[in-house]
Order: C-alpha cells, then structure tokens, then sequence
C-alpha cells in the first residue's frame, strides 16, 4: 500500500477514531495476516468508511463512484486527487463493458494480496435495518478463490460533538471468522451466488444483531417501498442455509 495511505492512516484517522471517536474493535485475530481477501459490512452511516479502515490492521482498498475520480471544480479535484493518493478503485455502475472492467481492478488488487473493502447491501440502510445483500460480493470472491471476511459495524452514526461539530461515539467494529467456499470455486449460477451472499450476511447480522429485512434497501429509499411497507419483509436471518449442490 501507498506511503501516503499510511501517512493519512496513522497521522490523521486512526488517532481521530481511536481517541477522538472512542472506537474499540472486537476479533482482530480474524483477518487473515496475508493474502488478497474480501471485507464485508453493513453500512449504517457515512463515517463507517472512515471507522472500519482505521480499525483494521491491515491497508485496505474500497472501490469508490467512478464519478468521485473526476471534477470540474476545486472541491472534486481535490477529492479525486485523494482517492488517487490512497489507491482507492474507481467503480462505473453503469453497467457493460465499463462494470467488467471495474470488476477486473477489484480482481487486480486482490491478486496482489491485498483487502477489498464491499458493503454487499450496495447502499447505506436507510433505518439502521439490514438489508438484502447483492451478490456480486460472492461472484468476485469465488472467481478470485478469496475468503470473505464479515465484519459488522455499530455506532457509525452521527451526533453533534462539542461547538456542534458533526461526531462519532464509541463505534465498535465486530470481525467475525473468514467465510470461504472452495466447493463453489469458480461458479457463478444463480443459486450458488445467492447462497453465498446470505451466508454473508447472515454472519454480519450475527456480529450486530440487526433486524433484517429481504429486500434490497435502494428500494426502500428509492423505490415502491418508500412510504412503507418494508416491514412485511422481515425475516429471522438472510436465507434459509441450505447449500445448493456444487457442479
């Protein structure tokens, strides 16, 4: 990872999570010491993709809107300049050509060995809830044979500090067991993935306790479940863990 990364890891974050934040992290023991692996989190506030890297030990790497890497005014160049700095991903959404090849970066940086940063509900929750994972967490982890490693996140939101300045409070980060599925090396049908996506975020539900909801929450916020009705969705975990049969 870049010097800069760490220079902006131990200069500035990690002393504004650990002593000004008060953060605490449970299960360091679980990430693995080397090789290229697939962090997964809920995502409940802006703050959690500042919270998490500071806690974990080793560098990490989030794909960030590919938007986020261009501007045309001051305050974009000099976000697009940071991202860079830090090794960030750029991620085009917009599907085609430009999302397999966004795909293909995240494939590079593990085969370097290194972590990747995914928040599989693909947004933040709109209510503190967990929601639906997308699968493409499992179709990335299992074409590149990496574990994943769930991590789950509370106390990410934002209150209002000292003078009023916007502040985190005691934030805790779980790190559960790395998840690998080798009997799925490789494969990347339907069932396979989704089977691996809610073993995922069955384990994150585990470390947070949340309630969860089997919808994606880009419909909650976005779509025909904004004025409600998302709660006829919950249910006890994600998926019922049955293991489809491997081919």
């Amino acid at each position: 990872m870049s010097t800069a990364y760490q220079i902006f890891k131990y200069t500035i974050f990690r002393p504004l999570v650990k002593f000004g934040f008060k953060a605490r992290v449970e299960g360091l023991e679980n990430v693995p010491r080397d090789g290229g692996v697939i962090l997964a989190s809920n995502h409940i506030a802006a703050m959690d993709s500042i919270v998490v890297p500071a806690m974990v030990s080793r560098p990490m790497t989030f794909p960030a809107k590919a938007e986020l890497f261009s501007g045309n005014n001051v305050g974009t160049k000099i976000v697009a300049w940071f991202l860079k700095v830090i090794k960030m991903v750029p991620m085009d959404r917009s599907g085609g050509r430009a999302s397999a090849d966004a795909l293909q970066s995240i494939s590079d940086v593990l085969a370097e060995g290194r972590v990747v940063g995914i928040y599989p509900e693909g947004t933040r929750s709109p209510d503190g809830r967990l929601y639906k994972g997308k699968t493409g967490i499992a179709r990335i982890a299992l074409i590149n044979g990496v574990p994943i490693l769930p991590v789950g996140i509370v106390g990410t939101e934002r209150v209002n500090g000292p003078f009023g300045i916007p502040w985190v409070r005691r934030p805790v980060v779980a790190i559960g067991q790395p998840l690998s599925f080798p009997q799925y090396h490789g494969q990347t049908n339907t069932k396979v993935l989704r089977y691996v996506t809610e073993e995922v975020m069955a384990s994150i539900q585990r470390l947070t306790g949340q309630t969860y909801v089997d919808v994606y929450a880009t419909r909650v916020k976005h779509g025909d479940l904004k004025d409600g009705g998302s709660d006829a969705f919950i249910r006890p975990r994600p998926g019922d863990g049955q293991a489809p049969e491997p081919k």
